[in-house]
């Protein structure tokens, strides 16, 4: 039997009144269709919840993939406050392979789950309820081996027979579970539903006074953060969400929203979470970038249009008092108002400041690259708005690694055709050059692309949206390419929408290959 390690401590909660934050972006969001993440991105992403004050972050399913378990023990390595997580079914393997990813964290904890609704034991368990059981004990104590801080989940709780969740519940705690979460896997519940399932469970079983209680709520009928509300009312201490609610299907309760949900009507509820707030937006403008899923303009907290006022009657009353349509700041979640504050004449040093106040701090060459690609944009847009300078920097951040890099493209279109597309990529660093014909510039841009660097991928998806309004707004295009199983996933913002389209194929084409390079690759949903 391992030695459970000191080091691993449980997380506890300062006061009944602490909920604590479980981001499981990494794990769940990833499950999304087309939002894998590399190892870095994971990386700077784990990085970047550990400043905001999460609590835990779920980094992966470790013996999913060769690829998975790299990512969580890199995660490990770098996370300094939070507590890192790893998940595994209820297989001694599974934990085994999760402990081993996770033991060079200086907290960790092993999240272990197994399914307990009649139609998940029969149809895709093909267990009994005794058999059940007995792996509810099993793995929780094979977790305990490595870790007192063992998180036990019943996979779909709230379709699950009552008596039976008690029983699974107080087997878990008694071989030792510190942590119980009562999952919405297929989000069915109702807030008063779910509430009440805490309330029961708190007061029924044995034991239940001595660990902490979570939820984890899905969005399929657009209640997962209602729910996750509801539980923390019936009881529960600790909500798991994802940032800007990724996640399979219709996503999860999002972060953002659960933490400010709980900071502005502390008045009703009388919780609080230990999140820095002024990191949101920075850490949804993050997770669109890594996964090139856009955040819709009216999202709760981070979306465009948040605190966006354009009706005559609502900006009278802002003028006169802020608090006439807003219930919080926009610089409480890190939200930058839209307003033309930087020109073709603005210098160095204001760049320098906008960028600060956006929560960007690049290196000194980095900014050099991104002035320069400022002032051609102010040259060429009339209007220059905090979200063009966001999509600016995001775009050099995403791309400006890559292998394959757009150096120079020329498109002739019209009425007249052929449409026909000149590209310019540098390929490992050598310049290479092709041109081609397609049904219209976009297609021709493609195809000359393919000229240069073969594949035989899909376009699944071919997506353009304005940053801002005008005629002269960037355009962001999203591309999603695949093939064999695997998904390449960009976003690209150019004044010109060709130009955004050719940088958006290549960035994915690039996510693609770096994928491939790392051999097979597989995983299985859960929670």
């Amino acid at each position: 039997m391992p030695t459970p390690s000191s080091a691993a401590a449980p997380v506890r909660a300062t006061t009944r009144d602490h909920v604590r934050i479980f981001d499981t972006t990494m794990r769940d969001g990833e499950q999304s269709p087309g939002a894998a993440m590399t190892l870095s991105e994971k990386v700077e992403l784990a990085q970047t919840l550990d400043q905001m004050g999460v609590d835990v972050i779920e980094a992966g399913f470790p013996i999913s993939s060769q690829g998975d378990f790299e990512a969580v023990r890199a995660v490990a390595g770098v996370v300094r406050n939070s507590v890192v997580c790893g998940l595994s079914r209820a297989g001694e393997k599974d934990i085994s392979r999760a402990a081993e990813a996770l033991k060079g964290a200086a907290r960790f904890r092993i999240h272990t789950f197994i399914s307990t609704s009649p139609i998940h034991m029969k149809h895709k368990l093909q267990m009994e309820p005794a058999a059940v059981l007995d792996a509810v004990t099993a793995s929780v104590t094979h977790a305990r081996g490595f870790t007192d801080d063992v998180e036990w989940s019943a996979e779909d709780a709230t379709r699950t027979e009552r008596d039976f969740l008690r029983r699974c519940v107080e087997a878990a705690i008694r071989a030792g579970a510190t942590t119980i979460n009562i999952p919405d896997t297929v989000g069915y519940s109702f807030p008063d539903e779910y509430r009440a399932i805490f309330e029961d469970l708190i007061a029924n079983v044995p034991g239940a006074d001595g660990v902490v209680f979570s939820a984890h709520c899905h969005n399929d009928l657009g209640l997962a953060v209602a729910n996750s509300i509801a539980a923390v009312q019936g009881g529960a201490r600790q909500i798991e969400c994802a940032v800007n609610g990724l996640g399979e299907r219709a996503g999860n309760a999002a972060l953002e929203e659960i933490v400010m949900a709980l900071r502005v009507r502390g008045d009703a509820l009388g919780y609080a979470t230990q999140i820095d707030s002024t990191r949101l937006m920075r850490a949804s403008q993050m997770v669109s970038r890594i996964t090139g899923f856009p955040v819709q303009y009216n999202k709760a907290i981070v979306g465009k249009n948040a605190f966006a006022h354009e009706s005559g009657i609502h900006q009278d009353g802002m003028l006169k008092n802020a608090e006439t349509y807003e219930i919080m700041r926009p610089e409480d979640v890190g939200q930058g108002s839209t307003s033309l504050v930087l020109g073709k004449l603005s210098g160095r040093a204001a760049f320098k400041d906008k960028l600060k106040s956006l929560g960007y701090e690049l290196s000194e060459n980095a900014f050099q690259d991104a002035f320069v690609r400022f002032k051609e944009l102010a040259d060429r847009k009339r209007h220059v708005y905090d979200d063009d300078i966001s999509a600016l920097v995001d775009d050099q951040i995403a791309h400006g690694q890559d292998a394959i890099q757009v150096r120079r493209l020329r498109v002739v279109a019209g009425t007249d055709g052929p449409q026909t597309a000149e590209i310019d990529l540098v390929v490992d660093g050598e310049e290479k050059w092709a041109t081609a014909r397609g049904n219209g510039p976009v297609d021709a841009i493609f195809n000359a692309i393919r000229v240069i660097a073969p594949h035989e991928a899909s376009l699944e998806l071919y997506q353009v949206h304005a940053v801002t309004e005008g005629t002269d707004a960037q355009a962001e295009v999203s591309v999603r390419l695949m093939e064999g199983g695997r998904a390449g996933v960009a976003r690209a913002a150019d004044a010109d929408t060709l130009v955004a389209s050719a940088k958006a194929y290549v960035g994915a084409l690039n996510r693609l290959r770096a994928k491939q390079a790392r051999g097979p690759d597989a995983q299985e949903s859960a929670a």
